[in-house]
């Protein structure tokens, strides 16, 4: 008799074997063959809005190794079931995972450019599932035909299990480090040499960045750039297969190639992008010197139609943003191959992206792109506004204490504390700060750059007065509009409130 215990891990086994077994073999088809990112991908497309951003809030940049490490754990709670419930005369189990790997089928169609081929490592993947389950919980499972004396069989069947668990889990890592190295595109991003800027940024002086104070560097590392997107695998597209289809109300539709690109001036600007997400305080916010071509130029060759107000943009894996018009046609607006001197992280979109200033990165900041539609905001819905998202996105005036942080301890004396503030395409006219319930005070500005990019903040404090206190920020731009204290959730269009924390003088 098998126990409860011992069939769940049976499952559990089985499972591991296919999943693993379908990695193996999908490396030798493409990442489009991936069924563990492709289920991961229709569970991040079938979660609702409120969820996701719930994740986003929770998690920050961490969300996807949590989908995936969730992802995993039920697929081991469905896999112990489908264990429990087999028996030899009744291959329930077995049916659950002919099932699992039916909508695992259905998962890896449901991505961007699959055919049906890219079904056969989930379809060998689930084959092999369900005869490791059968042979596991079959009564006769022995190594020979009769236990040698002395032999306990269900050890030799709990030992046989966990060598099929092991087998699956390495299979699976063995699957995906292959799927990585035959599919990657280091070695293009490599190659590529960022085109001569023809039209350069103004220099950054030095004085945007306050002295004495340690804040973030005005311009981000690109290691340290946010990152906030849905790709669970991030996609890996060469440059030789890059294409940029324009298409819908123009005059007539264009394809572009890497190539075609040389024929367009290189243009170099300083912008930083803002996830919709970002909380009050948050830091999914950065400032980076991207180096492309203005995305009007590529329009204008294929004539945008009057009637046209909204660019729906899409992702070489399907995701879409919707930008208006007049937000594509400004002469800030890039096609980006570029990011602080160096060729586009794959993460960050390599080898094209959408960088446009003052909208938030869900209608505007489109990575690997590959398509531009133009169509009409009465007739087409981007990704997160299908979820309940506002359809423009005009980056809000916000600001942010840095320095102390939250729950520091501070020495007392004269303390010097800072920030960052922006209102991307209006630019921060000011800064105040507050200490408890004091009067509002001017913090020092560092030097503006121009209205796309944030900027930093410092203030001179003497802290004579120890016990706990608080520290607010609030900004205004060059509308001579002050941010609200009104808090609000980053649904639908963006948060907003005055940044506050509590440190304590010691």
């Amino acid at each position: 008799m098998i126990t409860r215990s011992a069939k769940a891990l049976a499952g559990v086994a089985a499972a591991a074997v296919a999943v693993g077994v379908a990695q193996l073999v999908a490396a030798t088809f493409g990442p489009q063959a991936d069924v563990r990112t492709a289920v991961g991908s229709a569970v991040i497309e079938l979660t609702p809005g409120p969820v996701k951003e719930w994740a986003i809030q929770l998690f920050g940049t961490a969300d996807k190794l949590v989908l995936t490490v969730l992802v995993l754990m039920v697929i081991a709670g469905i896999a112990a079931i489908a264990g429990v419930a087999e028996s030899a005369r009744r291959p329930v189990g077995s049916a659950l995972i002919v099932a699992a790997g039916a909508l695992g089928c259905a998962a890896v169609l449901s991505r961007a450019g699959t055919t049906v081929l890219d079904l056969v490592p989930t379809v060998i993947g689930a084959a092999c599932g369900v005869a490791v389950l059968r042979l596991l919980i079959s009564e006769r499972f022995r190594d020979d035909d009769e236990p040698a004396e002395g032999v306990d069989r269900g050890r030799r069947r709990s030992l046989v299990t966990l060598g099929f668990l092991a087998g699956g889990a390495l299979g699976g890592v063995a699957g995906v480090v292959l799927t990585r190295l035959t599919s990657s595109v280091s070695g293009d991003r490599q190659a590529f040499v960022v085109p001569r800027v023809a039209v350069p940024a103004k220099p950054i002086p030095a004085s945007v960045q306050p002295e004495g104070v340690a804040l973030p560097s005005f311009i981000t590392s690109n290691s340290d750039f946010y990152r906030i997107d849905t790709a669970l695998a991030v996609p890996q597209l060469s440059r030789e297969d890059w294409q940029l289809r324009i298409h819908g109300l123009v005059d007539r539709e264009i394809t572009y190639r890497f190539p075609d690109l040389d024929r367009f001036e290189v243009v170099e600007t300083v912008v930083t992008l803002t996830c919709v997400s970002n909380p009050v305080g948050g830091d999914l916010i950065s400032n980076a010197t991207w180096t492309g071509y203005r995305v009007a130029d590529l329009l204008a060759e294929a004539g945008v139609r009057p009637d046209a107000d909204m660019v729906l943009s899409m992702s070489v894996d399907g995701w879409t943003a919707g930008t208006p018009v007049e937000a594509l046609t400004a002469a800030d607006a890039l096609l980006a191959v570029g990011m602080n001197g160096e060729p586009l992280p794959v993460v960050h979109g390599y080898p094209a992206r959408l960088v446009v200033p003052g909208l938030y990165g869900y209608v505007s900041a489109t990575k690997w792109v590959t398509d531009l539609e133009l169509t009409r905001f009465d007739r087409a819905e981007a990704y997160w506004t299908r979820l309940g998202w506002s359809a423009r996105g005009p980056i809000k005036t916000q600001s942010r204490i840095d320095v102390p942080r939250s729950g520091q301890d501070v020495p007392a004396g004269p303390v010097r504390f800072g920030g960052v503030a922006w209102a991307q395409k209006r630019g921060v006219r000011a800064v105040e700060v507050r200490i408890d319930d004091g009067e509002w005070r001017p913090a020092t500005l560092g030097a503006a750059y121009s209205g796309d990019t944030w900027r930093l903040w410092s203030f001179d404090w003497d802290a004579t007065e120890s016990g706990l206190h608080t520290i607010a920020v609030r900004a205004t731009d060059n509308t001579g509009y002050t941010q609200t204290s009104e808090l609000a959730d980053p649904v639908p269009d963006g948060a907003t409130g005055w940044h506050t924390i509590t440190f304590a003088v010691t």
